[in-house]
């Protein structure tokens, strides 16, 4: 019935040849990142390092490395989960097909989290110190939690029943936090835990924080599902780890899970705020030095052979990319119910998640009345956009599924030839100005500002996308070496843009002024110029301007990567006889996505080569991770 700890499942693991354990020293100081990020890249097996420099307890990465090895982890729940999802959608199937559901009640029951008196987690005390110090790359401001579930209760309503598990990362270590006695808590916008600050702040008293890492590996995926509000993610929790979840109840405090590894209590006391970060995260990109809640350690506990669980985020697709397949699985069928006539939803991995999402809708607005200008795919839109996370979302693009029947989002390049056949720009662009971004998204104009394009289309194809490059194509000064992405897209490198990004922060301000500079929009505005009727280029329907033409080829993941992360919509997004009628903006010719890094960007994070070479040493061999296939 699902692991109820950590250790149950690397011995599992251990003995099916799904983890394996590596006994030689390794630095918590940046080797070890790039040793997951290596096993990740390779599908590689889960590794427990039991000698990491500087700490009693081991290290385990790349736990959730593979499909196989999450279905693995959780081969007796899974196929729960998808029946109560099942049920969710269509209580009626229950009655049709009671074979099928029979235990789905008992299911029911585990959802509901067990009161205890004390657990494993308490076995021992000690200072915040004594916890593995990891860090993932160069310019990270200090040792981060990685895999935490962050736990809070409703301070107006106390108890299991309207708390909140999520995965903010925590800072340990480094900038001016004081040495055993405090933690940078980061979270961001459109996250439970929000709520409960909030209410905090009302009553003019502390939040209290505990903070689980380990125990159940379904405590790590619950805390980053997309829940409804007022469903704890502890319930889901149950299910998914096959057992009732043991809290420890205590009067005055919030539970503690009773099967963590760690656990660290706290409090984030009202106007308490010091510098977080910076930090290596998701999109590829340093998210840089910000005031965020500072949380004071009152406990740090952990459970006998405890051990520690790490992932590295960086440019994707990362060990988190297999969190986004397990959520599809888990939660896909419940779109339609949520979102009425949309079919799929993808909020694209290899563009950072929020920068881009997929969706296929459909179009049943006047249905004796043919016509090609998207009408529900605005209504969907909308939707998709006031749906928790996905309002962070910079690009949508919707397509109609009726105009081709089995058309799913998660399938991109086909999704992107069926929009870019069929896109009339001088219609098909919505802009969202002065609006939220993901926090950690710095191509904006200052934190969680930024603006968001919707590109709604549907109807028969209006052109044939080019695959090739005609001979001869002339381009302005400062413009060379045009490459075709995909069917209908060409890459062509831009004039450079100086100053380069800078892992110091600059303020909102000057986020501002540099993100409206013209000189770069002079740039593209001067390039559109040259496009004329006759140039060949008008063919395609889309043209991003990169830095590196070839290497925003080379890949669709590198297409996707620096398209979406690099552009602000409002500022970056032009085209080829542009014009403005009644507010609406659109263009005659191609849509042109200025993807250049820009001054007020965040550095992309970048391997330490020294430690490289010393990872490459260990892999060599006879070496210690030579069997690894590193």
């Amino acid at each position: 019935m699902g692991f109820r700890s950590l250790q149950g499942c690397v011995t599992a693991l251990r003995a099916e040849g799904l983890l394996v354990e590596v006994d030689h020293p390794v630095d918590p100081h940046l080797e070890i990142a790039e040793i997951q990020r290596r096993l990740f890249r390779a599908g590689g097996p889960a590794v427990l390092f039991t000698q990491p420099r500087g700490s009693a307890f081991p290290v385990l990465v790349n736990l959730y490395g593979t499909q196989r090895r999450i279905e693995r982890i959780f081969a007796d729940s899974l196929d729960r989960v998808k029946r109560l999802v099942e049920l969710k959608i269509d209580p009626a199937a229950a009655l049709q097909r009671p074979w099928r559901y029979w235990r789905s009640p008992y299911d029911a029951l585990s959802m509901l989290p067990r009161s205890v008196r004390t657990g494993p987690v308490l076995a021992r005390e000690i200072p915040l110190s004594r916890l593995p110090q990891v860090t993932g790359w160069p310019g990270d401001g200090g040792a981060f939690i990685t895999l935490p579930a962050v736990y809070t209760e409703h301070p107006d309503r106390p108890g299991t029943k309207h708390s909140n598990l999520g995965m903010y990362r925590v800072q340990i270590s480094g900038n001016a936090y004081e040495h055993d006695r405090e933690v940078g808590l980061h979270y961001q916008i459109h996250r439970g835990i929000g709520v409960h600050h909030a209410a905090a702040l009302a009553r003019g008293e502390p939040l209290k924080v505990v903070i689980f890492v380990g125990g159940s590996p379904a405590l790590a995926v619950s805390a980053v599902m997309p829940l409804p509000e007022g469903l704890s993610e502890l319930t889901f929790a149950g299910v998914l780890a096959g057992h009732r979840i043991p809290m420890i109840r205590r009067q005055g405090r919030p539970a503690i899970y009773a099967d963590a590894d760690f656990v660290i209590e706290g409090t984030v006391h009202p106007g308490a705020t010091k510098p977080e970060g910076p930090f290596g995260d998701h999109l590829g990109y340093y998210a840089r030095q910000h005031e965020f809640p500072l949380m004071r350690v009152d406990h740090v506990w952990h459970r006998e052979g405890a051990i520690w669980p790490v992932t590295v985020v960086g440019r994707p697709p990362q060990e988190d990319t297999l969190f986004g397949w397990l959520v599809h699985e888990l939660t896909g069928p419940v779109i339609p119910t949520v979102l009425p006539g949309v079919s799929s939803v993808h909020a694209v991995d290899a563009s950072g998640v929020h920068p881009l999402l997929l969706a296929v809708g459909s179009e049943r607005y006047l249905p004796w009345k043919p016509s090609t200008r998207p009408a529900e795919l605005l209504t969907q839109a909308s939707a998709i956009l006031g749906q928790g996370q996905l309002s962070l979302a910079k690009y949508l693009f919707i397509v109609a599924g009726d105009d081709a029947p089995g058309l799913d989002a998660h399938d991109i390049a086909p999704f992107l030839a069926h929009l870019l056949a069929r896109a009339d720009w001088r219609r098909d662009c919505h802009f969202h100005t002065e609006t939220t971004i993901d926090t950690l998204d710095y191509s904006g104009t200052g934190l969680n500002a930024g603006s968001k394009l919707v590109v709604a289309a549907r109807g028969p194809a209006i052109r044939d996308l080019p695959r090739d490059l005609p001979a001869g194509i002339s381009l302005p000064n400062g413009f060379a070496n045009p490459c075709v992405c995909l069917p209908g897209v060409v890459a062509i490198a831009g004039p450079r843009i100086e100053p380069r990004p800078r892992l110091d922060a600059p303020s909102d301000a000057a986020i501002w002024a540099s993100s409206q500079s013209p000189t770069w929009s002079q740039d593209v505005d001067r390039f559109c110029s040259a496009v004329g009727s006759d140039h060949p280029l008008r063919r395609f329907p889309l043209i991003v301007i990169v830095d590196d033409a070839t290497f925003a080829a080379a890949s669709l993941e590198n297409f996707l990567w620096v398209s979406f992360t690099r552009s602000n919509p409002a500022a970056d997004v032009h085209g080829v006889d542009a014009f403005t009628h009644q507010k609406h903006w659109g263009c005659r010719g191609p849509l042109v996505i200025d993807a250049r890094l820009k001054p007020h960007h965040a550095p992309p994070v970048e391997e330490d080569p020294a430690v490289t070479a010393a990872v490459d040493a260990l892999c060599t061999r006879g070496g210690p991770l030579a069997g690894l296939g590193l």
